[in-house]
């Protein structure tokens, strides 16, 4: 799935609290706190996207199964978000380095030919 299509607002909060089976008024309470930033419509309904939809599912795992509290939450959650960051940068730093590289093996190629 491309990265728009994640981000897609696209589920109501009942289905998306179904989805994760959590209350609604959780997912309310999470917003509230911070953890979570559901788009409005015009008419001020909460719509979830896929990739909010993945982060209940991993606030779940820290709270439900690894006793996590929701402080705790926000610093792995912010913390996860900028390592991922910081990986996608080097990945992308690494592709630019391996293009001048080859760019530079085929100048000096050209030279010494």
């Amino acid at each position: 799935m491309e990265s728009h299509d994640q981000d897609e607002p696209i589920f109501v909060i009942s289905v998306a609290a179904r989805l994760v089976e959590m209350h609604p008024q959780t997912l309310r309470y999470y917003e509230r706190a911070g953890l979570l930033k559901p788009i409005r419509s015009s008419g001020k309904i909460r719509l979830y996207s896929q990739r909010e939809i993945e982060r209940l599912r991993k606030i779940a795992r820290l709270t439900n199964e690894l006793g996590v509290n929701l402080a705790g939450v926000e610093i792995i959650m912010d913390l996860t978000e900028r390592l991922e960051n910081m990986q996608m940068e080097m990945r992308q730093r690494e592709t630019e380095l391996r293009e001048e590289i080859d760019r530079l093996r085929r100048e000096l190629v050209m030279t010494r030919g």
